[in-house]
Order: structure tokens, then C-alpha cells, then sequence
């Protein structure tokens, strides 16, 4: 009996050794999220700063962190202006994406015919490098603006149409089933069954058209070489290649990285808010 007692005294204490090691709630995890990645990064911060110091780099060859930091404050005038004209153009080719993708997923998905006229030319605008296509648009559209526009809504228009469509499509057929046994229209099964169903394939498209059209719109830029006044961050980076200014190109990096995570990380919300409530994507599993 005393032995039985000594046993069970000793696989509690291993439990509780255990259980020690382990992360005592989900505050505790959360912190490290944030505080492994912030320690990472500074550490990665702070190895740039020593090969740079150590080895008496110019800053014309590779500027260090402190460069950066005096280039983001001395050339705001010139960088915030020209990442306000990308935005307006990423925001502006997103929101004509969502717009067609959702809207042509759902005609290509009612109509059989629609579908097999209209998918193969979307995928011959996908598959055909953007910078071979901006020449033409450049031709051919009224303005450089509108050309960039083009560029940036055709590159970020097929993935949301793409996962649209492969949602309207992945509907349970016990479910059509059942809706065609109690009578609903094609365009109520639509509406009460298939766009629900859809939606976590749209969120997907939107998180992978949201970063393409930033994407887009840098290489548009590139592509049309648009320089002056309304010019965007790619011109300045160019600008800052030629001049040799590399910390005003790295602040433009810099600004198009942080651009893209702020985009990724809004997407990423917009659909942890939409899904959370319902969708085995977005809730926690419990065991």
C-alpha cells in the first residue's frame, strides 16, 4: 500500500514538473507572439548596425539603421506624397477586383455557357506577364494613372475570381439537394447558400489580392516609368538607385513592406471577423 502511495506521490510530481515547463495560460502565449518576433527583429536591427559600423561601410553601399531613421524624417516630404499616389492606386485596383471577381464568379457559376466563353480569357490576362501588357495600356489608355490602374486591377482581379468562383462551386450537394426539394430558385440557393459557403474561399482571394495589387501597382510603375510631381514610391525608388541615395531607397523599402503588412494584416482581420462566429478555419480548437 505504501508503495502504491509513493507511486502516485511521484507521477504527481512529474505532472506538476510538467506542467511547470508548459505555458500556464493563453496570456502567456500571447506574450511570446509578440515578444520572440520584436526581440528577433531588433536583434537583426542591431547585426545590421555592427556590420555596418565595424566595417566602415558608406552609406552609399549600404547605409545603417541610423541612416534610415535620419532619411525617413528628412525626405518625408517627398516619399509620404508618392506612397499616398501607390495606395490610391492599390486601394482603388482592390476595391475594382472585388467588385469584378465576385461579380463575374457568380455569372460564370449561374451560366454554364457564360463559363466556358469568358474563364479562358481571364486566364490568358493572368498568365500574361504585367510587364509585357503595360506598353499597350500605356497606348492605349487616356492617361499614365488610368494605365497603372489597369495593370495593378488585372493582376489582383483573377485570384479573387478564381477562389469566388471555387467556392460557389463547393457547395454540398445533399444541400442543393434539399434546396431543390423544397423549391428555392437558382438565385435563392445563390443567396442563402452558396455565397455563404463561398466565403472563406473569398476571404482567402481577398488576402492574396490585396497584397498582388500592391504588388502591381510598384511594377506598373516600374514598367511606365512615370516620374514628377504625382508620381508614386517606385519612381523614388529609381530616383534614389540613380542618385546613389541608398538610404532614401531603403525608407521606400521599408515604407512598401510595412504597406503590405498593414494590408495583409487588415484582410486578414476583416476575415477573422466575418468567419470567427462560424467557420472551422477561424475558431480556436478546444482539445
Amino acid at each position: 500500500m505504501n508503495q502504491i502511495k509513493t507511486i502516485a506521490v511521484a507521477e504527481a510530481g512529474t505532472d506538476a514538473a510538467v506542467a511547470a515547463l508548459l505555458p500556464r495560460s493563453s496570456t502567456n502565449e500571447k506574450v511570446l507572439r509578440v515578444v520572440i518576433p520584436v526581440l528577433a527583429l531588433s536583434l537583426a536591427i542591431l547585426a545590421w548596425h555592427l556590420v555596418v559600423t565595424i566595417n566602415g561601410i558608406p552609406k552609399y553601399l549600404l547605409p545603417g539603421p541610423v541612416d534610415v531613421v535620419i532619411a525617413l524624417f528628412t525626405d518625408s516630404a517627398t516619399l509620404w506624397p508618392a506612397l499616398l499616389v501607390t495606395l490610391k492606386i492599390t486601394f482603388m485596383a482592390l476595391a475594382l477586383a472585388l467588385i469584378g471577381g465576385v461579380g463575374l464568379a457568380i455569372l460564370l457559376v449561374q451560366s454554364r455557357i457564360l463559363e466556358l466563353a469568358l474563364f479562358p480569357f481571364a486566364v490568358i490576362l493572368q498568365v500574361t506577364p504585367m510587364i509585357a501588357i503595360a506598353p499597350l495600356l500605356l497606348i492605349y489608355a487616356p492617361d499614365t494613372q488610368t494605365a497603372l490602374l489597369i495593370c495593378a486591377f488585372i493582376v489582383a482581379f483573377f485570384p479573387i475570381l478564381s477562389n469566388m468562383a471555387q467556392g460557389l462551386k463547393s457547395v454540398d450537394h445533399n444541400l442543393l439537394n434539399l434546396f431543390e426539394l423544397y423549391g428555392a430558385s437558382s438565385w435563392q440557393t445563390l443567396l442563402y447558400l452558396k455565397i455563404p459557403t463561398s466565403m472563406p474561399y473569398f476571404m482567402a482571394g481577398l488576402r492574396i489580392g490585396g497584397g498582388l495589387s500592391l504588388i502591381a501597382a510598384v511594377v506598373a510603375e516600374f514598367a511606365a516609368g512615370s516620374a514628377g510631381q504625382g508620381a508614386g514610391l517606385a519612381f523614388r525608388l529609381l530616383e534614389s538607385q540613380y542618385r546613389l541615395n541608398l538610404p532614401r531607397l531603403f525608407v521606400a523599402l521599408l515604407m512598401l513592406c510595412g504597406t503590405g503588412i498593414a494590408i495583409f494584416g487588415l484582410t486578414s482581420f476583416i476575415s477573422w471577423l466575418t468567419l470567427h462566429r462560424w467557420h472551422e478555419s477561424a475558431i480556436k480548437r478546444e482539445n
